[in-house]
């Protein structure tokens, strides 16, 4: 599955959960880490967890499997690494600590129809 398939799939995912304002970063242009960032928000800590989990659950049944996930535990932030797509899901308060959308700027927002 590409890059662009799996970044579709993904916001799908987070959108059937209610994900607060998902965003789609393309930084293939100026980044090696990834070809795109998601970053998604969640009201509560159980929310947020039920994003990650949902995710994960869809994906695996496609075959597509993170190579890490972190912060699940305590699910302030939990980034799931599928290689060329990385998924940040933040619980309110950390994601405008955070602020990736403000970090990532040269980085260019699409639409998830665009991709």
């Amino acid at each position: 599955m590409t890059s662009k398939e799996i970044a579709k799939k993904a916001y799908d995912y987070l959108d059937e959960k209610k994900a607060v304002d998902i965003r789609i970063i393309d930084i293939s242009k100026i980044s090696i880490i990834a070809d795109y960032f998601i970053i998604a928000g969640g009201t509560n800590v159980r929310q947020v967890k039920a994003l990650a989990d949902n995710v994960e659950e869809k994906l695996a049944k496609e075959e597509v499997v993170p190579k890490h996930v972190e912060g699940y535990s305590n699910a302030g932030w939990i980034l799931m690494d599928y290689g060329d797509v990385i998924i940040h899901i933040f619980n309110q308060e950390d994601r405008l600590f955070y602020d990736l959308e403000r970090i990532w700027t040269d980085g260019q927002v699409i639409e998830r129809i665009e991709l």
